[in-house]
């Protein structure tokens, strides 16, 4: 799991963020460039956005849906076999648990068969089992938890940092379409104007 999250390059996000600034610069061919081939799920997804916002026939409804499919995606990557960790970090008590019965019957088992002259080395030998198999339960439990927990927070600080800039990146994009949209509309009557004299 950590080497697929190295591999994948989980947490660098200044390149996607120095692409996204490229592009609302108006450099489309370089910012593209810079996120095409990153392995960052933030990066890919951003390329994505590009792609989708180059597309001339796709409304942006669409594209920000489309987005939105894609960002899930590369989370639900990030999220396999998290489960499985998550599933020995609690089994794992559990187990730790079994075997403290496990040994306690063992102990009682030994203690019946000593008879009336009590052995402590009898006794010993079933506690000692008991404590142990707690101890190392406990021991996977405590680091797999951990673990889960890191992971987890890796993967929250991700889909947080994939939705603030991907959010801003669309949010630049209507507004630039909107300041087109207001700019033609409003030359539109001076150029008629100017033809009518």
């Amino acid at each position: 799991k950590i080497m697929q999250f190295m591999l994948l390059r989980v947490g660098h996000h200044k390149t996607a963020r120095n692409a996204a600034q490229l592009w609302l610069d108006g450099q489309h061919e370089a910012a593209y460039g810079l996120v095409v081939r990153h392995p960052a799920p933030l990066s890919r997804v951003l390329a994505h956005a590009m792609r989708g916002l180059t597309h001339g026939g796709a409304h942006i409804e669409e594209v920000k849906e489309d987005i939105s499919r894609v960002a899930s995606e590369e989370l639900r990557t990030l999220r396999k076999y998290l489960r499985l960790i998550e599933l020995i970090g609690q089994i794992a008590p559990l187990l730790g648990l079994l075997g403290t019965v496990i040994g306690m019957i063992q102990a009682f088992a030994d203690l019946q068969q000593s008879g009336a002259v009590v052995n402590p080395a009898t006794l010993a030998g079933g506690i000692w089992t008991a404590l142990l198999t707690t101890a190392l339960g406990l021991t996977v439990a405590i680091v797999f938890s951990t673990i889960s927990t890191w992971f987890d927070a890796r993967i929250e600080t991700e889909r947080s940092t994939m939705e603030t800039t991907l959010t801003g990146f669309i949010a630049h994009r209507i507004t630039d379409e909107q300041a087109r949209h207001f700019e033609e509309v409003t030359a539109f009557p001076a150029a008629r104007g100017g033809r009518a004299h």
